[in-house]
């Protein structure tokens, strides 16, 4: 289907005038009627909109174009099945069970292979053959490249423990000794912190991924730390619960 039949299509599902779609998405109706004329095509913030309330791929509004392919596991993706993020929008690189509400399910690539044996395998297609399938498969996903990237998997596990060794180094007041890590989506810890100038300001990148964790403070009942690293710097901050009142503590470049 075309973009303009999808778009119809989705509208008459829901039941929505053209007026009641347009106020709902901030266009006005002429737009959506020339959506739905095939004379234009909504913009890039439009389609995500379009696709939060529809509950459906930007890849499906658009007709399909493309296959989707979880970019952890290798599953192909359909609307129901890919992921979302903590606001609620769609996120059409992976599929709900390897990411969800802006994190990585899996950080140790046999772990998800063992999980995907388990699922796949069965008399025309063993264990073994869906092992070494799945070996073949995952390193040219780009969840996995960034392991690679770092040297594959050994050289990633050394770049983890490297990390908790620096943030247990900073000997921070009332933060417990960092045991392990994992990999968080930037969106998801992405604080916005207040300077002495009275302006706020972000230090990640929504869409980049960064190893770090939460954990309690040991003097302070109901404020926690917040830690993130990637090659390039270390971070710390404190926060309340859900991320209210964040203060950035440390930011070190490694």
């Amino acid at each position: 289907m075309e973009t303009k039949d999808v778009l119809l299509e989705l509208r008459t599902q829901y039941g929505f005038s053209q007026d009641e779609l347009a106020e709902k998405v901030f266009v006005t109706r002429q737009a959506v009627s020339r959506w739905e004329n095939g004379e234009t095509t909504p913009n890039t913030e439009t389609l995500k909109l379009l696709s939060k309330l529809y509950d459906v791929s930007i890849n499906t509004l658009l007709g399909s174009p493309r296959q989707l392919f979880c970019q952890c596991c290798g599953m192909p993706l359909e609307d129901n099945i890919i992921s979302k993020e903590p606001d609620g929008f769609l996120n059409e690189e992976y599929c709900k069970w390897c990411y969800a509400d802006g994190e990585y399910m899996y950080h140790d690539m046999d772990e998800l292979i063992e999980v995907c044996v388990k699922s796949m395998a069965n008399e025309n297609f063993s264990s073994d053959q869906v092992r070494e399938y799945m070996k073949n498969m995952l390193p040219g996903l780009n969840y996995w490249k960034q392991y690679l990237n770092i040297g594959g998997k050994v050289k990633f596990e050394e770049f983890k423990s490297q990390i908790i060794k620096e943030f247990n180094e900073l000997h921070i007041e009332g933060m417990p000794e960092v045991k392990s890590i994992n990999a968080l989506v930037g969106n998801f810890i992405n604080l916005e912190y207040r300077l002495p100038n009275g302006k706020t300001v972000k230090f990640l990148d929504d869409k980049a991924t960064y190893l770090g964790t939460q954990l309690e403070n040991e003097f302070c009942n109901g404020l926690c730390f917040g830690l993130a690293a990637n090659m390039d710097f270390l971070l710390v901050c404190s926060y309340e619960e859900n991320g209210e009142n964040p203060e950035l503590i440390i930011y070190k470049k490694r």
